[in-house]
């Protein structure tokens, strides 16, 4: 990992090392006895849904981070616990991905089917969509558990479900079929 200092070729592949080193933990994740199936199904969702798209937001936390070092030279730990925040972005946005396309009833994400439309998957997307949600603070326990900022990141993770889901309230509710009043929702001056 330490080739993320100087080259950032070296970022993505550095990145998806991380997100197969947090996805095992989680199949092994004690809390949970799965079965072959379950385990199977999990690692499935996870690996259709969570690192699909370009990655931006991820990949943006280690950037910010490198800035804020201001040219000083990541640790390992340092590069890895960035990986780490950077994939807990991306699984919050798989999850309000996933739900979305529901509630949507969207046919494709990614260029390939919605989760909830790949056969055998239906409405079982929605559980799933919880589950990606719940991944992110077992994998922030395990990580950040011991670091002084470790309440203001499960704080920072809540306050942007709650604007999110806040807003894609708004959105639904205004595209009512044969209700659509767009004026009712005005931005606070």
């Amino acid at each position: 990992m330490a080739a993320l200092n100087g080259a950032t070729g070296d970022l993505k592949s550095t990145f998806r090392l991380v997100y197969s080193k947090l996805k095992s933990q989680l199949l092994q994740d004690p809390a949970f006895e799965f079965t072959d199936d379950s385990r199977q199904w999990v690692e499935r969702m996870l690996d259709y849904n969570v690192p699909g798209g370009k990655l931006n937001r991820g990949l943006s936390v280690i950037d910010s981070y490198k800035l804020l070092k201001e040219g000083k030279e990541l640790t390992e730990d340092e590069i890895f616990l960035a990986c780490t925040l950077g994939w807990c972005i991306e699984w919050l946005q798989a999850y309000f991905l996933v739900l979305d396309d529901i509630m949507d009833n969207s046919h494709t994400r990614r260029g390939q089917p919605c989760w909830f439309r790949v056969p055998k998957v239906g409405l079982i997307a929605a559980n799933d969509g919880i589950l990606l949600r719940n991944h992110i603070p077992r994998i922030l326990r395990r990580h950040f558990r011991e670091k002084p900022y470790y309440v203001d990141l499960l704080d920072l993770f809540n306050e942007v479900e709650f604007q999110t889901a806040s807003g894609q309230m708004i959105d639904l509710i205004t595209t009512l079929e044969g209700e659509k009043d767009l004026s009712k929702y005005t931005m606070p001056l």
